[in-house]
């Protein structure tokens, strides 16, 4: 089944031109990343296992217009990444942040359950 895609963009070099091999796509259900040129990889993750959002913008990619999203999720492959030198940063993330609250409700997931997952491996580390 192909998803609709709500948003895609290329990773950007400092001064803001696409000329890299890491392209990103966002659905209503997932975030996919494309890099490489020979050996090509794609990882995806679930946005309801998306559990937080973060946005950094230095002084050069204000200048070029960038941002940089960092998310942290409980996916096994995809645990901490970053989303680098996208344009509209700012509105990619609100727009991710919605889209995965929306997910969320969809799949009926609470991000309670995800904290029960980090209680217990807190409790793990205080018997050492």
């Amino acid at each position: 089944m192909e998803h609709e895609i709500v948003w895609q963009d290329r990773k950007r070099v400092w001064c803001g031109l696409p000329w890299t091999f890491t392209k990103y796509e966002l659905s209503k259900e997932k975030l996919i990343v494309k890099t490489g040129f020979f050996t090509q990889n794609q990882d995806e993750v679930r946005l309801y296992r998306i559990l937080d959002l973060s946005l950094k913008r230095s002084l050069m990619q204000r200048i070029f217009g960038l941002g940089t999203i960092h998310c942290n999720s409980v996916d096994k492959t995809m645990k901490n990444f970053e989303i680098k030198n996208i344009k509209d940063s700012e509105k990619v993330k609100n727009e991710l942040s919605d889209l995965i609250e929306e997910a969320r409700r969809a799949n009926r997931v609470s991000s309670r359950e995800f904290m029960t997952e980090q209680e217990d491996d807190d409790e793990e580390d205080s018997e050492e």
